[in-house]
């Protein structure tokens, strides 16, 4: 059975990625639950650069993968599940799924981005904040093009939608 290599990722009703320069500002108590559940349904969390310096991912419930070429930021350094990885993406995702199995990513636009536009990645999760404004935008129809909605449901808050994608590179 092939594994799992799924994003998480919350934008605001625009698509924006971050208010205030985190995506926690953009959070809704129903989104909290869903990323903890995720979180449940895998066995390695992988984040890059940016996120690793602008989140708090103190502590994980999973091996936490931060790919980056930079030293792994003082609050991160807390975190004993927490590894630095210095590899191209495509690469790191196959290790990461060789080493631990199913995967979620749960990193900003860029990282997000490159990791579809080279297919690897099976679903997508996205809580769609119904909060105006905030910042680094990501074009939410573009993210989707190429996946199945699996579900749609509107929550207090927002609305979580789950798409299927067809990995070519896993």
């Amino acid at each position: 059975m092939a594994h799992r290599v799924a994003v998480n990722l919350i934008v605001g009703a625009k698509g924006e990625t971050t208010w205030g320069g985190t995506s926690a500002g953009l959070s809704f108590a129903a989104d909290r639950a869903r990323f903890h559940q995720l979180r449940r349904e895998f066995q390695a969390i992988l984040i890059g650069s940016n996120t690793a310096h602008h989140e708090p991912y103190a502590k994980t419930p999973l091996p936490l993968i931060v790919l980056t070429h930079r030293p792994l930021p003082e609050l991160l350094l807390k975190n004993p599940l927490a590894q630095a990885w210095e590899m191209p993406l495509p690469e790191a995702i196959s290790r990461a799924v060789d080493t631990f199995g199913d995967l979620l990513i749960e990193a900003g636009p860029k990282l997000v981005e490159e990791a579809l536009a080279l297919g690897l990645i099976t679903e997508l999760f996205l809580s769609v904040s119904d909060l105006p404004g905030g910042e680094n935008p990501i074009d939410i129809a573009h993210l989707t093009q190429n996946g199945i909605e699996l579900s749609r449901q509107d929550v207090d808050g927002g609305h979580f939608l789950h798409y299927r994608l067809a990995p070519s590179h896993l």
